[in-house]
């Protein structure tokens, strides 16, 4: 990578690339004419019926009417709305008005409930009257685009989805105040464990609902997380539509506005993740996380298999002493190796400490690469060194900051599902310098969050979530040693630029899934092993690995990163929208 060596603009002009997306230009709320009458007349292979299930509960009639005539001004047709009303006595009106509505249009669907069942219950009461091939959740405060649906009949035909979800929007009066856009990653299972991204718009298939059962009134306040977790277990296809599709209305009682309006929704997620987890055996205790309504999941460690630390060097004495004493030191995880692959030093304090510490520590090697400096094929043959199970790439400039960094690694390396995994970097003025890799950013790849403070959560959070990523930095990276041999390790046709985002595309075209975990934390003095890259030398170097990574990855360059959203600008690491086009 070392993208921030350039800069943005000189990468960009040498790559020569734009990325167009064709959703800089979806209204946020309103459509056009043309495009109402070309979605109305737009005619589907499946004519999928969709049921929108909305549980009532004391329902502001204003509130209400909104939400009606949201679904009556969709561009797609095939719908009907289901209302299970749980009103109290004080609230008739909100049956009255359903009753007449109904009575003008057969596609909305009303039953009075004999009392309020709590959420979950009501909302089964809804599945249980409609007749729609796809289930649509719908909070009773809330309003859908108008071509919301019309969109999720798109997707469905084109992938035959089982199970789909949209970006939402926050607003507060009307759908043209929305001041909040959570525009979101394409299905990331530990970003899910996480927190409920996925929550609205929610759309998955009568077939699969059969298969996953009813929501569940155990969990009330987490219903639809509970629900999501359990759908996504068993769906066949998982898609991700790029739109802000969903407007969440935020007011003083709603979970929009503020979570501690509804504590009791915090210990039912919780309870609903530690149920998934055991669904999906992968035992582990389910924590809060940095953020209120985040969670953290401590997995259990499968053993304790040795782990290699591999940790390229050339003098830089002081940086090695201090990435050597923070690992001897802080580090709890008792099986480990380190292997310096030492490279060319010329200092004879260097070689002194090398005897020093190969004295000190059993299981401290050094072992000798000859040739000239190639990142790749260093770590490769650190790699071949080895005797551990799991590989740890480890840059001299790195200090350990977390004492169970390698637990925190391991536990989710150890998943039949994972290829790497990265950790959460610093720069010593605790500015954030890697927080996951972004597929994309200057052209070819960025790291998430650089820049900002190291207590700043993020967009979204996402600065303090596990999740999956395209890729992360091998300045602290962590293989499996039988995936990494799977991929014949990095390429060495990447000396020094790009071989870690290159690993991990290969990684993940094996099908493994590449995890960023916040809680593995430490500093990191980038640059410091190798100097400026100012040298005509360097700068042909640096543009032969960008021609080489974009012959390989280019279609997954224009494609976009799955786990970023179109809508988001690429040309900064902050998840910032795309400014609009005039």
């Amino acid at each position: 990578m070392f993208i921030h060596r350039y800069g943005f603009r000189p990468l960009f002009a040498r790559i020569k690339r734009r990325f167009k997306s064709p959703f800089k230009r979806f209204s946020l709320w309103r459509i056009s004419k043309k495009e109402r009458r070309a979605q109305n007349a737009a005619v589907f292979d499946k004519p999928i019926v969709f049921s929108v299930l909305v549980p009532l509960y004391n329902t502001p009639l204003v509130f209400l009417n909104e939400l009606i005539g949201s679904l009556k001004d969709q561009t797609y047709r095939r719908w009907e709305l289901c209302f299970a009303d749980g009103s109290d006595a004080d609230h008739a009106d909100v049956g009255k008005l359903c009753r007449r509505l109904t009575a003008g249009d057969t596609r909305i669907r009303y039953s009075r409930l004999p009392k309020n069942m709590g959420i979950s219950e009501n909302t089964n009461a809804c599945l249980r009257m409609a007749t729609g091939d796809y289930f649509v959740l719908l909070d009773h405060d809330d309003l859908l685009h108008p071509s919301a649906l019309y969109y999720m009949a798109e997707a469905i035909n084109r992938t035959d989805a089982d199970l789909l979800y949209s970006d939402e929007t926050t607003f507060s009066k009307h759908p043209t105040d929305a001041y909040f856009h959570h525009y979101k990653p394409d299905f990331s299972p530990d970003l899910l464990r996480s927190i409920n991204y996925i929550c609205h718009l929610t759309v998955f298939s009568r077939t699969l609902q059969e298969t996953v059962g009813y929501f569940r009134s155990d969990y009330d306040g987490s219903q639809d997380y509970d629900m999501i977790l359990r759908l996504s277990e068993q769906a066949k296809r998982i898609v991700h539509i790029p739109r802000l599709l969903y407007f969440w209305r935020a007011h003083a009682a709603s979970v929009a506005g503020d979570i501690s309006a509804k504590p009791y929704v915090l210990d039912a997620a919780k309870r609903a993740i530690a149920e998934h987890l055991k669904r999906v055996n992968l035992p582990g205790e389910v924590l809060d996380g940095p953020v209120i309504s985040t969670y953290r999941i401590a997995y259990a460690l499968k053993g304790t298999p040795k782990i290699s630390i591999i940790i390229p060097n050339k003098d830089h004495l002081t940086d090695l002493q201090r990435c050597l004493s923070s690992v001897y030191s802080l580090s709890t995880y008792p099986n480990f190796e380190i292997i310096i692959v030492e490279n060319g030093s010329e200092k004879s304090e260097t070689f002194d400490y090398y005897t020093e510490q190969t004295n000190l520590h059993s299981n401290l090697r050094v072992v000798t690469w000859s040739k000239g400096f190639n990142f790749s094929a260093i770590c490769n043959f650190g790699a071949e060194m080895a005797d551990g199970q799991y590989l740890v790439m480890l840059n001299n400039d790195i200090e350990i900051i977390t004492p169970d960094w390698l637990e925190q690694l391991l536990m989710y390396a150890q998943r039949d599902d994972v290829g790497a995994v990265g950790a959460k970097l610093y720069y010593p003025d605790d500015t954030i310098q890697h927080a996951g890799v972004i597929l994309g950013v200057g052209g070819l790849a960025g790291h998430s969050h650089k820049g900002r403070d190291r207590k700043d959560s993020g967009y979204v959070n996402r600065a303090v979530l596990v999740q999956d990523l395209s890729a992360v930095t091998a300045a602290l990276m962590m293989i499996p040693k039988k995936v990494f041999d799977e991929v014949t390790g990095f390429d060495p046709g990447y000396a020094v630029a790009f071989n870690d985002v290159d690993l991990c595309m290969k990684i993940r075209q094996k099908g493994y899934n590449i995890v960023f975990t916040p809680f593995c934390e430490a500093y990191h003095c980038e640059s410091k092993s190798r100097g400026l890259e100012d040298s005509d030398e360097k700068i042909a170097r640096f543009n032969s690995e960008v021609d080489r990574f974009m012959e390989r990855w280019s279609a997954e360059v224009s494609a976009g990163d799955p786990y970023y959203n179109p809508n988001l600008d690429l040309t900064n690491e902050h998840f910032a929208p795309k400014p609009v086009e005039s």
